[in-house]
């Protein structure tokens, strides 16, 4: 039985001596590829070490250190090539990282960035494109989508300013803005609202449903030339205290501007608006305010804000957070504090005694005196003290300086402090009194050395407002009481200011001097009045100190409120009663959507064998209704479709506006 063991235990014990030497060897050429830059081949060598010998706890560490050094490395070289646009260096780096660290989160999340930024290139070259077409909103969705994701990005930030400033006021529905700028010349007086709506219609090609409620026999007068279909449905909605909801891209439901069915037909948005700088509760407020927005979520953790309201509510929404949303002003304080301390001693001089004292002293063996001691007094039995002398030669001189150049960076409106010195324990003891009583030693620190606390105040004209104060303080000497704790004589110096600093602009606080003279004698009367001999019948102590303290602020901004531009902090908000803005009421001299069949046609000037407009019967709602004189007034009208009679209805003249300067140019 025990050779049958002995067998077995020899290829065991081999087997542990080779995985051994084999973790050895991987571990020794893993530190060879690192040496050589090998990250890949280095780190493989570590893990056949560490599978080679799993306990060996120096090759695990060795493994995980070279392995996060390896991807620190990887991501830095990838961040920087996708910060300078090298996205294909980027993908490769953060894909060799993840090679390495597949959880890694970094590199993860580096990746999602490539994609993100790729999808944004794209959406930006649509914009361009948009842009030189003329196609102003197409490329605001487009350029808005990109800074919802990324708010920093500079370049789709100016594309969207050029589209701003080039583009007309963007229509109330953007899914109808070319049929709304549509050229259209209306006159109507005391004319039924549904017969008004059908001109425009046979005009637009628009289709109209009217809710139950709308009252489509009421009268109303629109008198408009060279406006829009746009300005004209506006107008006619305004007047008559009515609301518009878009069903599709032809069709428009209208509907009583009340409450009810506001809440039945207007649609509802909600958008999640994150935050970067302002916060959550500050920006809900301003919704709140200004916008009368109810439905608004904070998550303070998250820093964002949540908004349900009507599509108009959430375009404003989003102007007032972006002009909110801006960064904290910063400065950088520059302060440099010098200290010069002069210390001058001189103590020169003989120390007599002051008083010499004489005492029997016992004799008779015992602890006190007796009488029997005094009777036996000599020179033997008399003691004496204090008699003793010294000679004092001491001259010492010393001098130090302190200096200290911190640069600390602060926020607007944000304590800053700056300590340099040491802290001293200050020692309580508290002892209870009674049956079982016990003490008890709290320890607190005192700040002793330099103490700055500073507060920037950062104006919009580039100069900074500070209060400083600053604190010097000492140790000047040590106390012990009764009960043995140790207290601390401090003393200090303080200096508090309010100063209003440029930008670079230097200053200079100084006058913080300590000047202390002290001269103490110890001399004997008459003989140190001497002449030539005095100095031996005396000791004089000179001690002059000598601090002054200067300091140097010098405040540097490191960014400062941007002032926005005049369309982006001023803009319309519409009425009290609804955020819906007042559209352009300039025609556009192109229409891109033909008119439909049946409709009164465009507007063309200076038409080749035009005849003259001929009179289009309109339709009322009641063939017993007395029709007002009405007139529908296309601009520079041609050729109209003529439409049936109705029975009962006098037909109304259709005539072409007279038109001012030269006609526009043909389409």
């Amino acid at each position: 039985m025990a050779s049958h063991l002995k067998n077995v235990s020899v290829p065991i014990l081999l087997a542990v001596l080779l995985s051994g030497c084999a973790a050895q060897l991987a571990y020794r050429d893993g530190n060879d590829l690192i040496a050589k830059n090998q990250l890949e081949a280095g780190l493989s060598r570590y893990q056949e070490a560490v599978a080679a010998d799993p306990g060996n706890a120096e090759y695990r560490a060795a493994y995980l250190r070279a392995r996060d050094r390896a991807t620190q490395r990887l991501l830095d070289t990838a961040e920087r090539d996708q910060a300078e646009g090298r996205a294909d260096q980027a993908e490769q780096g953060y894909r060799r990282a993840l090679g390495l660290d597949p959880q890694n989160e970094r590199a993860r999340a580096g990746m999602r960035a490539l994609e993100r930024d790729e999808r944004q290139t794209k959406l930006m070259a649509a914009a361009a494109q948009h842009l030189n077409k003329g196609e102003y909103e197409l490329a605001r969705q487009k350029l808005n989508a990109v800074l919802t994701e990324t708010p920093a990005n500079e370049k789709a930030r100016a594309m969207l300013r050029e589209a701003v400033e080039k583009a007309a006021p963007p229509a109330v529905e953007s899914g109808l803005a070319k049929t709304y700028k549509q050229p259209i010349s209306i006159e109507f007086r005391d004319a039924p609202l549904k017969q008004v709506f059908e001109v425009i219609s046979r005009r637009s090609g628009l289709n109209f449903v009217f809710d139950k409620d709308v009252k489509t026999d009421q009268k109303t007068t629109v008198l408009l030339k060279n406006s829009t279909v746009e300005s004209a449905i506006y107008f006619l909605l305004l007047t008559n205290q009515l609301e518009q909801q878009v069903m599709d891209a032809n069709t428009i439901l209208i509907y009583p501007n009340v409450a009810a069915k506001l809440k039945e037909y207007q649609e509802m948005t909600v958008k999640t608006f994150f935050l970067a700088n302002a916060e959550a509760k500050l920006v809900a407020n301003t919704l709140k305010t200004i916008l009368k927005s109810r439905d608004v979520v904070v998550d303070e953790k998250l820093n964002l804000i949540i908004v349900r309201d009507s599509p108009e509510a959430i375009r404003l929404a989003e102007r007032l957070i972006n002009l909110q949303d801006a960064p904290e002003p910063e400065v950088m304080l520059e302060v440099e504090i010098l200290e010069v301390k002069r210390s001058r001693l001189m103590d020169l001089g003989v120390v007599w005694p002051t008083t010499l004292g004489f005492s029997p002293l016992s004799t008779s063996g015992g602890t006190g005196i007796t009488v029997r001691d005094l009777n036996n007094l000599n020179q033997r039995t008399i003691g004496v003290t204090g008699a003793q002398l010294s000679i004092n030669a001491n001259k010492n001189d010393a001098d130090s300086n302190l200096l200290a150049n911190p640069r600390i960076r602060v926020r607007n409106k944000e304590k800053a402090k700056i300590v340099i010195g040491d802290k001293l324990p200050v020692i309580t003891s508290t002892v209870s009194s009674g049956v079982g009583g016990f003490a008890s030693d709290s320890v607190t620190y005192v700040d002793v050395g330099l103490t700055l606390n500073a507060e920037p105040t950062i104006y919009l004209n580039n100069e900074v407002a500070i209060r400083m104060q600053l604190e010097v303080s000492n140790l000047v000497s040590t106390v012990t009481t009764k009960n043995g704790t140790t207290a601390y004589q401090l003393g200090t110096r303080q200096a508090s200011t309010m100063l209003q600093l440029k930008d670079g602009e230097n200053q200079v606080l100084a006058g913080l001097i300590n000047n202390e003279e002290r001269n103490s004698s110890n001399k004997i009367p008459g003989f140190s009045e001497l002449p030539i001999i005095s100095r031996l019948f005396g000791s004089q102590r000179d001690d002059n100190q000598k601090t002054e303290i200067v300091l140097s602020i010098t405040p540097h901004l490191i960014r400062n409120v941007q002032r926005p531009e005049a369309n982006v902090s001023e803009f319309s908000a519409g009425t009290e009663a609804s955020f819906r803005r007042r559209p352009d009421f300039t025609p556009r001299a192109t229409v891109a959507l033909p008119p439909p069949p049946g409709a009164l046609p465009a507007s063309v000037s200076a038409p080749v064998s035009a005849p003259a407009p001929t009179a289009v019967p309109l339709a009322v709602p009641s063939p017993a209704a007395t029709p007002s004189p009405v007139q529908a007034t296309p601009l520079s009208e041609t050729q109209p479709a003529p439409l049936p009679p109705t029975q009962g209805v006098t037909p109304q003249s259709v005539q072409p506006p007279v038109q001012d300067g030269p006609p526009p140019a043909q389409q």
